[in-house]
């Protein structure tokens, strides 16, 4: 017998589905941490973030991904302030670079001044991974 099943809401409390929701596309990974400490302000399977030097962090996921094929998207922001993190001789500065080959239990990334001239913390940063 054929037919249809629909379900608004899929939920697991372990396993794959806790994070990958059943559906393909959606973030397998989240986090919004505090640049200066690496300390989480929230996040989804996301097991923790080190901060290995000034604009260097290690995210380290609770699920491990696929395969490390994933996409990066990252963010920061100074809550308004400017002190000295966005500009270097007028030139824009967020460009986030991978310190390190991704992996699939973890990625390592790298905040530096536009043209790759230093790294810097921002006040808050934000991660999301798409496998």
């Amino acid at each position: 017998m054929a037919g249809t099943l629909v379900i608004d809401t899929l939920n697991a409390s372990t396993g794959p589905l806790q994070t990958n929701n059943g559906m393909s596309g959606i973030a397998k990974a989240w986090v919004n941490f505090a640049g200066s400490t690496g300390s989480i302000n929230s996040s989804m399977n996301v097991s923790s973030v080190t901060r290995n030097a000034t604009g260097n962090y290690t995210v380290t996921f609770t699920i491990a991904m696929p395969n490390a094929n994933y996409v990066v998207c990252h963010a920061a922001t100074n809550q308004g302030t400017n002190s000295g993190n966005w500009t270097t001789s007028g030139t824009p500065v967020i460009q986030t670079y991978l310190a390190s080959t991704k992996s699939t239990s973890s990625v390592n990334i790298l905040n530096m001044y536009a043209g790759g001239s230093n790294a810097f913390d921002n006040v808050e940063q934000g991660i999301a991974i798409h496998a």
